[in-house]
């Protein structure tokens, strides 16, 4: 059975049978899932089970498809044969195979007889197993509610045109979306650098945001400017290391929040990523974006995905929004002032 089609199998089974909660008078936010979420090497993960084996399964919007990773498929002892498919992210090109799955289990959700594809060229650890991407995701409306350690699923119901953070809805912000479709599985939305408009792909499976090497240098920040920190080399999906700097930015500014005298890490995320055909399944669907926001924007606030409103929503909950990684180490300063202040975007 299509990934797509089993999916909303669940979620219609799911919600006949869950609790609604109220975000206001006749709109429902039909509750298909609360999983507990832990981090692990910077990875937001949820548990689940290969084949009566536990897995932890990496949540990654970033990824336009779920697949296991080449080092847990050694672990879990699965066959495989060579996919007819190529794939490139984050350090270039990544071999892909395929593997036959009997039973694939995440929370109350159960997928039987499932060929999933198999990359990756690097091992992330014993906790990092299988990739959900946002082919599986876009199926509802995924609250990211860190500070309390959850990973909840809902099915709104008669919600048009009301705020989905029905935790806050007066207070949070909110950003649109663009279209998620199964041929465009991604969520793309625009923040504001240094009063510039820039397109940022939500990007749950990368530890720290990152802009560009190009996208900093349009914003006035390179490895040269002074304040910038060389952080050294990182990996993403394919073979190639990445470089990596720390650079001080004015602003940032998404929604109603605005961060001043922030740092965001820039890096050559596509320096080796270049592609072309129609065999090609990259793990960012969307190609070369300018910015990945990722998990640790995600651990500063509570967020809500709206995929049937086309929207984010969320608030703030404490702490760094840009995590500092080797910052504190490579020098002797006080932390920088990157607590968000609410606020207009910039301009």
């Amino acid at each position: 059975m299509p990934v797509a089609c089993f999916a909303r199998m669940l979620a219609l089974a799911l919600i006949l049978a869950s609790a609604g909660i109220a975000a206001a008078a006749n709109c429902k936010m039909g509750q298909i899932a609360d999983l507990p979420l832990r981090s692990d090497r910077g990875f937001l993960i949820v548990d689940g089970t290969i084949n009566g084996q536990k897995i932890g399964i990496i949540l990654d919007t970033g990824a336009s498809h779920s697949l296991i990773l080449r080092a847990a498929a050694d672990r879990l002892g699965l066959a495989r044969r060579r996919a007819r498919v190529r794939m490139f992210g984050v350090g270039g090109e990544t071999r892909v195979e395929a593997a036959w799955i009997d039973e694939f289990k995440v929370g109350e959700s159960v997928r039987k007889g499932w060929r999933v594809l198999v990359a990756g060229e690097h091992d992330f650890g014993p906790d990092a197993n299988f990739v959900l991407g946002e082919d599986f995701l876009q199926l509802a409306d995924v609250e990211f509610d860190l500070a309390h350690h959850a990973l909840r699923l809902f099915q709104p119901k008669d919600c048009n045109g009301v705020s989905l953070a029905y935790w806050a809805p007066e207070s949070a912000g909110e950003a649109d979306v663009e279209a998620v479709d199964d041929a465009h599985p991604q969520i793309i939305l625009t923040v504001q650098i240094n009063g510039r408009p820039v397109r940022a792909l939500l990007d749950s499976g990368a530890g720290s945001s990152a802009l560009t090497k190009s996208e900093a240098a349009r914003l006035g920040v390179t490895p040269e400017t002074p304040g910038v920190i060389a952080l050294g080399s990182g990996f993403g999906l394919g073979p190639r290391a990445v470089d990596n700097w720390l650079g001080p930015f004015e602003s940032f500014a998404i929604g109603n929040e605005i961060i001043r005298n922030t740092n965001i890490r820039f890096a050559d995320l596509w320096k080796n990523a270049t592609y072309t055909g129609a065999d090609l399944v990259p793990r960012h669907a969307s190609g070369e974006l300018p910015m990945l926001l990722g998990a640790d924007f995600l651990r500063a606030h509570r967020l809500l995905v709206s995929h049937s409103q086309r929207k984010i929503y969320f608030t703030y909950s404490g702490g760094p929004v840009f995590q500092r990684q080797a910052m504190a180490a490579a020098r002797d300063a006080p932390p920088p002032n990157n607590v968000p202040m609410p606020g207009p975007s910039a301009n």
